[in-house]
Order: structure tokens, then sequence, then C-alpha cells
């Protein structure tokens, strides 16, 4: 097939979608050219569809032209997975950006729901509210903003033990089968139409019965997770990114398929809840808190979060502006507050003489002047302890939770609790909701002293004890700042570190990865690949397997950017 010329493709996209939405300019296209921490690359044009159909043709047109493509929502992947890495690339890349097919279809009274691809965490929680249940995934494990599907191509989620990482076996998606031909494949369980145009509009308008959708046998959430993580004589994580349990079309895809929707379980929201808010000086007392819950508790908290200082003092520091705009104005306003800032970015961008980061410096320098944001109680924890645990619970994990940690205390074990009250709770988990992007926006205001971010995704096996010990000397000798937290249970830790000038990462990271390989760590732990982590043989299978051309998201797991893998 000859390939189309640029002018011709940029001349079809617009018929396709309009003029405002294909962007190519440099400066217009930044913002989706770059990753929210690592990650920045070449792009032909960024696409911006407005419904599934679109979507469908432009992606055809692109694959026509012979172009890569990087299908991209929120664009929150931490390790350069859902943009361009460099210009080294045999071929064009077009960004198709979904953040407009954000459109909820509540199925069977919400016991399930079905995504299409820009829609976020956000809108599904807002949606689900009052038929009092809950979505699969808690927003803000480590990035504000996520999209559903985004969670799902890349195993996010986990943090809440009785749902699982984010997986599902219902989906409807494009991949080029073994004639070169683009092809739909709904797997949702509905009968939706036989032509690719007929199953996507049926689709985006609702077009059945969506009181009476029939049950499948495949499954919309991983339900077997609970006995994952407890088996804590195993050798190996309870989840990671190549984990062959979790790989399945869509799911853990990274990108490497085009993702028009996905079927997935909602949750009952629970009666009652209550956050524990517990601090230590000797780690290795979480250790025994997360055994002695895995083995003897009969029903487990819903979410234990660890964050060491480092983290808490980041997300006090770098997260206050943004905390307080949740706090005060809700998280459903996050979604503009983004658009908002994309555009000033974008405007200062084409004035020489300003800072392409003022907006961010502005913020954070506004945040400083502001008083302290978090209740007394919290803030004494943290001048008294290094290490902290945030145990929600809800319903009869309450009770026998708070028993627990008040027969640790009076037997003089090394630790510390109290119950919080509502305002403490949503403020601790608020504030831990925003840590997130505290090592972005210090790179941000650091800029002028520091290098790169190094940014760890990383899975610890189940039988890990020595969690604390792990990091080289090395590491924080040649960082400015780190930032330290971790799903607990599942030992799933996300390590930051922001190197100072001059310091060589690769020799950093092969030095930690190293380590990690040899106590059997699997890395990253769910924020896919990206650019960051080489592939191993079960997910360079699963690319292969799904994208033999090497068309869809080239060159993550630092595969070959070129044609066939060649």
């Amino acid at each position: 097939m000859k390939k189309m010329q640029a002018p011709n493709l940029e001349k079809e996209l617009i018929s396709i979608v309009g003029k405002n939405n294909v962007l190519t300019g440099d400066k217009e296209t930044k913002s989706y050219r770059t990753g929210i921490r690592v990650g920045y690359g070449a792009a032909k044009a960024v696409v911006i569809p407005r419904n599934l159909i679109q979507l469908w043709k432009s992606v055809k047109l692109c694959l026509e032209s012979d172009s890569i493509l990087i299908i991209q929502a929120a664009n929150t992947g931490l390790t350069g997975g859902s943009t361009p890495d460099g210009d080294e690339y045999d071929r064009d890349i077009i960004i198709i950006n979904t953040l407009k097919l954000d459109k909820l279809i509540l199925i069977n009274k919400g016991d399930q729901v079905i995504a299409l691809p820009g829609a976020t965490l956000y809108k599904l929680e807002e949606e689900l509210k009052p038929l009092n249940r809950e979505p699969h995934s808690i927003i803000g494990s480590s990035c504000i903003g996520a999209s559903i599907v985004g969670g799902i191509c890349n195993n996010s989620g986990g943090n809440l033990l009785k749902r699982g990482p984010a997986y599902t076996e219902l989906s409807l998606f494009g991949k080029l089968n073994e004639h070169g031909k683009f092809e739909l494949i709904n797997h949702l369980g509905i009968d939706l139409g036989n032509t690719p145009e007929e199953i996507l509009d049926n689709l985006e308008k609702s077009n059945f019965n969506n009181l009476n959708v029939p049950k499948s046998e495949r499954k919309g959430s991983d339900n077997s997770y609970i006995e994952t993580i407890k088996d804590l004589n195993c050798k190996t994580p309870a989840r990671y990114n190549a984990d062959k349990d979790r790989l399945y079309e869509a799911s853990g895809c990274a990108g490497k398929i085009v993702v028009f929707a996905v079927r997935i379980d909602t949750f009952p929201k629970t009666n009652k809840k209550k956050v524990f808010f517990i601090g230590t000086n000797q780690p290795s007392a979480f250790s025994k808190i997360r055994k002695d819950m895995l083995t003897g508790f009969n029903s487990l908290p819903d979410m234990l979060e660890y964050m060491h200082y480092s983290s808490f003092d980041g997300a006090s520091k770098y997260g206050k502006d943004i905390f307080l705009i949740i706090k005060y104005l809700g998280k459903q306003v996050m979604p503009l507050f983004f658009r908002i800032k994309r555009l000033i970015d974008l405007y200062i961008s084409f004035i020489p003489f300003l800072d392409n980061d003022i907006f961010d410096k502005s913020l954070q320098n506004l945040s400083n002047l502001l008083p302290n944001h978090l209740p007394r109680k919290i803030r004494e924890y943290r001048n008294k302890y290094n290490h902290y645990l945030i145990a929600v619970c809800s319903d009869s994990s309450i009770i026998e939770t708070k028993s627990y940690l008040k027969k640790l205390v009076n037997n003089n074990y090394e630790i510390a609790y109290f119950e919080c009250n509502d305002k403490e709770g949503e403020d601790l988990l608020l504030h831990r909701y925003v840590s997130g992007i505290a090592p972005k926006r210090s790179k941000i205001m650091n800029s002028h002293i520091t290098a790169d971010l190094l940014p760890l995704d990383i899975a610890l096996p189940r039988n890990c004890d020595n969690w604390y010990e792990i990091i080289p000397e090395e590491l924080f000798l040649n960082s400015y700042e780190t930032f330290q937290m971790a799903h607990f249970m599942c030992m799933v830790f996300h390590w930051d570190f922001l190197l100072k000038k001059d310091s060589d990462l690769e020799f950093l990271k092969n030095k930690i990865l190293t380590k990690l390989d040899s106590i059997g760590a699997k890395y990253p732990a769910e924020h896919n690949v990206g650019h960051f982590y080489k592939a191993d043989q079960n997910l360079t299978a699963f690319y292969k397997e799904l994208d033999p051309n090497n068309c869809f998201n080239a060159g993550i797991g630092k595969l070959s950017k070129n044609k066939y893998y060649k």
C-alpha cells in the first residue's frame, strides 16, 4: 500500500474530526507529547475525535498512511507510556487523544458500567453515588485525572484489597489481523450489530436495553485478589504488569490495540467507614501488622497505605494547592482545572520571555504563603514518627482493626495510632491523594539545581519483610529529594528520586534494578513498562500477539520502534 503523504493525511484527518481537532504545531502539541513525569518526543499531529466513529475512521486512515499511532487519554502514566520517546522512529507518529469520548453507560441498574476511552474515574464515582455503588479503583493512587480505560490497559489499581487491580475480559477493541486489515472485535457480551460503524454508533447512542444486559462468563473484575495477597510465603509479588494471569485483550495491553470501550464491575458502597492513622519509627512493626492482618483477620481493611515521611512532606509542600482546590471545590473541578492549565501553558509558550512553568510555580509560591492545611493531630504524628500507615476500614473490619491496634499499644509494641474523626479522615486521605504530584512539582521548582527524575514502580515479593532496607545508599546520596510510599498489603512501592545535577541516571537505575532482580521483585507493578522499563518475555509475546506489525505505541518496553519489530 502506498504511503499517504503528510499534507494529504492532515487534510483527510481534518475532514473527519474538523480543523480545530487536528493539532500540528510544536507548541500546540507539546502537552500531548510530554509525559507527566518522564517521556517526550516528536509527533506529526494530535487528533481529537468527538465520537467513536471518528476514532475508528481516524485510526483506519492513519494505518493506511503507514503511521505509528499512540492512543492517549489523560496522559497520566508515570513511565512515558502514552507519549512518544524521542524521534528515532521509522514512521511518522500520530497521537489520538480520547478525552472527549467520555461517555459512561450504567447497565443492570449500575451493577456494571461500560466506559468509553476518555471516561474518568471522577465521572464514574459521581454517577454511581445515587446508586450507593463505587468504582473498581480509587482515584489518585499516584496521579490525578486517570481514565478508566487507561487503568485497564495499564493494570493499575489494587490498593482496594477487596476489588483487586483494574481488570476485565469484556471489551470492544480494534486491531490489525493477520492480513493487515484493521478489524473491530466485540467482546462486550452485547449484540450491537454487524458492521463496525453500526456497532460503534449503537454503543454510543445506547441502542440496547441497558437494564437487562445478559450476564457473561467473562470476568468484569479480578475476583480472586484477596486470596492472592494472603499467600505470605510466596516468593513472587501479588501483582505486576507482566503477570500472565492479568494479560487479556484490553487488560494490560498498554496501547497495543485500540480500546473503544470496556465493561467492568462496580461494587456496593459500605455503610460505615473509619480511618486509622498509625505511626512508628520502627518499620519492622508495620511488617508485623501486615502479616497479622492477612493471616488472622476475618475482615480485612478496605485499604492499607504506607507513607514515608518523605512522601508525607512532599504532599504537604508540593500538593497543598491541589489539596485546597479539591477540599473546597470538590474533585469534580479537576478536569476543568487541567483544561485551563493546558490552555494557559499553551498561551505562555508563545511568549518568549516567560517561563513555561510559570503556572505551576505561581501556584506553588501562592501555596507557600498559606497557613498549615492539615489537622493538628495529623501534623503531630508527622513530628513524632517517620513511617505511617493509613488504614481505611468499613463495617465489620472497623471493630476488628481497632481491637487489634489497641492490643498492640497495650503490649507496648512500637506503634501509636488514633481513630480519625470524619474531618481528619477526609483530610488524611486527601493528603495521600495529592502526594502523587509531588515529584513532578519538585522537579519544576528545583530544575535549576536538579537533573532527571527516576520514578520506580516496584512490586516486592509477598514474603518480603525488609522492604525498608532495599534502596542502595547511592540513590539517596545522589538525590536532591526522594518520595516513598506504597500500597502496603500487596507490597507495591512507588519510589521517586529527583537526582542532583550530574548524577548518572542509567547507572543508578541499573544498580537498583539489579538489586531488585536479586530478591525476586518485579517492575513495573501497575503503570506499564512505557519507555522506562524493558518488557519481559511474557509482555513481549503479548504485545507482539496484539500488534504484530508494531503500529501501536511502538518502542514501549524497550522493543524496536521499527515496523514488524525489525
